[in-house]
This record gives C-alpha cells, sequence and structure tokens, in this order.
C-alpha cells in the first residue's frame, strides 16, 4: 500500500520550523507570569511595532478562524454586512464563525478577478440599497495572499480600501499567508498594510511553520478596545502565552520569515514552471505567492493519487499545490517525475 504523501496538500502539513521549535524550548525556563503579562509577549509585541512601522496593538490568538471572526466581530454590530471575495475563506471556510462571533452579521460576497476584489462590485454592494431592511455595510475583508494565490499591490489595495473608507467601512485583511505575500511583493509590511488602508491584520503563523498561533494586529487601537475581553469570551486567552509569543520573537527578530516565505515562493514558482512543461498542463493563476494552480488532465491527476500524493481540486476550478516551509526542490522533481 502506498503511503499518502501530503507535502503540497497544504501548508499547514509542514510541521513546526526549526527555530519555532527552538523559541519553545528556550521559552521553557523558570516560571513567568500567565495570560500575557510576561516580558517575552512585551518583547514581541514590540517587534511587530517595529516590524510595521508604527504604534499598532498586538493580540494572539490559537487559529486562523478565531483571528477573523472575532477581529470582524471587533467591526461589526449584529445589522451590519460584510463585503468580501467570493473565494474569500470567511465566506467558504469558517463554518459561519465570522456571523457566530458578530451575533449575526451577514456576509455579502462581490466578485473578484483572479482572487482580488473588483472595486466596481465593491461599491454596488456598499451603494445597493441604503434603506432599514437591508443589512448596513460596515466591513470589507479581503486577503493577502488571496484564496488562488495571487498578490495585491500596494496601489491596489489603496484603491479598494480608500473606497470602503469614503463609504464608512473599515478594512480587514485576512493574513493566513501574508509573510508569503510580503516577501513576493517587495514592498514592506508597512506599505502592504496600514500604509495602504488596512485597518486590522490577522497575521498567520501557522502556516509560516509555526505552532498554534496567529496574530491579530489592529492599525487603528480604537477599534480593538475590547479586544481582550473578546479573546477571553472565545477561549483564545492563552495562559502561557509566552510559548505563542516567543515564536513570533524568533521568527521576526532576524527576517527568519523572509527565509521560510521566500523558499515557499520559489518551490511554487519552480513547480509551475515544471508542470507546465508537461502536455495537457495550465497555469490558472499567476504565482506570487507559494500557491500553484494548475488545470490537470484526469490521466495526470488519476497517476499523482495512485502514487499517493494529496492536492486539493476546489478553489478556482483547478487542482492546487501548496508549497511550505519544508517542501524540498526533491519533493517537486518527485511530484513531476510521477506525473510523468
Amino acid at each position: 500500500m502506498i503511503s499518502p504523501k501530503y507535502h503540497f496538500a497544504s501548508d499547514n502539513t509542514s510541521g513546526i520550523c526549526p527555530e519555532a521549535w527552538q523559541a519553545l524550548e528556550e521559552a521553557n525556563q523558570g516560571f513567568q507570569p500567565s495570560y500575557g503579562d510576561d516580558e517575552i509577549t512585551r518583547e514581541a509585541c514590540e517587534t511587530f511595532r517595529q516590524f510595521f512601522e508604527t504604534d499598532c496593538d498586538v493580540y494572539f490568538v490559537f487559529n486562523g478562524t478565531a483571528a477573523n471572526s472575532l477581529s470582524l466581530a471587533s467591526l461589526t454590530q449584529s445589522y451590519n454586512s460584510i463585503i468580501c471575495a467570493n473565494e474569500s475563506h470567511v465566506e467558504t471556510d469558517e463554518c459561519g464563525a465570522p456571523e457566530f462571533f458578530s451575533h449575526g452579521a451577514k456576509l455579502l460576497c462581490a466578485r473578484a478577478v483572479q482572487g482580488k476584489l473588483d472595486a466596481a462590485d465593491v461599491e454596488r454592494l456598499i451603494t445597493h440599497r441604503t434603506d432599514v431592511h437591508y443589512p448596513k455595510p460596515a466591513a470589507l475583508s479581503l486577503s493577502q495572499s488571496t484564496e488562488l494565490g495571487t498578490v495585491y499591490t500596494h496601489a491596489e489595495l489603496q484603491a479598494v480600501t480608500s473606497l470602503a473608507h469614503r463609504k464608512g467601512l473599515s478594512v480587514h485583511m485576512d493574513g493566513a499567508r501574508f509573510f508569503n505575500a510580503l516577501a513576493g511583493s517587495k514592498a514592506s509590511a508597512a506599505d502592504i498594510t496600514w500604509r495602504a488602508g488596512v485597518d486590522v491584520l490577522c497575521c498567520g503563523g501557522t502556516k509560516l511553520g509555526m505552532a498554534v498561533t496567529e496574530a491579530v494586529v489592529f492599525f487603528r487601537r480604537e477599534l480593538g478596545e475590547a479586544f481582550a475581553y473578546r479573546c477571553k469570551q472565545a477561549g483564545q486567552l492563552c495562559s502561557k502565552m509566552r510559548f505563542i509569543s516567543a515564536q513570533w520573537l524568533r521568527l521576526l527578530r532576524d527576517e527568519t520569515w523572509r527565509k521560510h516565505a521566500d523558499h515557499g515562493n520559489r518551490l511554487a514558482r519552480l513547480l509551475a514552471e515544471k508542470m507546465t512543461a508537461l502536455d495537457g498542463v495550465e497555469l490558472l493563476y499567476p504565482v506570487q505567492a507559494n500557491a500553484c494552480f494548475l488545470k490537470l488532465p484526469d490521466s495526470i491527476k488519476d497517476k499523482l493519487k495512485a502514487k499517493g500524493w494529496r492536492f486539493y481540486s476546489f478553489i478556482g476550478g483547478g487542482s492546487r499545490f501548496m508549497c511550505s516551509w519544508k517542501v524540498t526542490e526533491d519533493d517537486v522533481h518527485q511530484l513531476v517525475a510521477d506525473a510523468q
């Protein structure tokens, strides 16, 4: 029996990167104050402020669903609506958590082009109705990188965030793969977040190689004034916070994040190059982060599955291959060889 190969199924299937593992070991010394009142957590939050070049508020939670849902709940009331892309994670993969934690805010799906929100369709949803019978739009949610592996430029972000702000909406960014987007954009972290009009960022740690941690960064601090209470109520306040924050401190402090993000992005490009050289294989979207979406003939799909390879065929109409920090060039070459 052939063992399943989950290398490209998701960047969640990889383990903890060595630097995060070392940070956990180093934090496991002696006794420290609990619930985030420790020096490691304070230092990690300050490192975020230096990283983003602004005085932001930072909170740590266990997973992306909590990060997205609790931050969106902070931007809305139960009678509001949240505008997002059809393919967005908050729409397709959160099991209604944004609606649950906001006590009923409705998601309104806008058209997206290669995963990026279409500003004209966003405006259509905002201005569609203004009567009391329609859920009043209060937030715009976008993903960076997008669900299709593309990356917004600073200008593209500004176009849609400035529209949202003019109409009175706050802007939320789902950054589950933010560091891959940042490494692929050649911009600064500030340029593709708050300088481009993002109010709150859910910054992904798990997909970068950390263990059980995401960061919620409020660039408009007043929007997160009660966020600590939301975390506690939702079971997202870590008692031994230093084990979460130590990983962030380690990966941000000496740009370890860039090493891992660049690695995943490079292998995604290599995978796209090698696979599209095969007969009948087409690249569906530009490879701008660590995702490669391919249109595969059924014969190749069947060959790969028979060899044990696991990958998703759902988002964007093709087959998705994710490249994490742990995937190697040998893994890419073996996948291509099996496809042949």
